[in-house]
């Protein structure tokens, strides 16, 4: 039995690249970008690897930043003191640290869900 083209079964089975619409299933595919429909076996090799790049990596963009001992100290004494950063705090971190807000906002937030983590297994 063939199901709809919105039935859920369809749904999940298009998402994994089960069934296609019709218009689709007989149209080749190409990768975004590409010019041509005949690529060199270098070129497509070098896209497969990228795209699998891309797929290892668990957010896309900015890579993992690690923090240096200084970093984290300060980051540590901050937190102690007060475990939501305000605004201006956080500009002076990010200043101090030489860091964005961005990841001053960030860390805070790792750093609390850590902190209730603890606290949830020392019961």
């Amino acid at each position: 039995m063939e199901k709809g083209p919105f039935s859920v079964e369809w749904l999940a089975q298009s998402s994994h690249g089960g069934a296609q619409p019709a218009a689709a299933a007989h149209r080749p595919r190409s990768p975004p970008g590409s010019t041509s429909s005949q690529e060199s076996p270098a070129a497509l090799a070098a896209l497969r690897d990228q795209e699998a790049a891309d797929r290892s990596s668990p957010v896309p963009g900015r890579p993992r930043t690690k923090f240096s001992a200084a970093q984290l100290q300060e980051l540590e004494r901050s937190f102690r003191e007060q475990r939501y950063i305000g605004a201006s705090e956080k500009r002076r971190l990010a200043a101090v640290l030489n860091l964005s807000q961005s990841q001053i906002k960030t860390w805070f937030q790792n750093r609390r869900m850590k902190f209730k983590r603890q606290t949830q297994d020392a019961r």
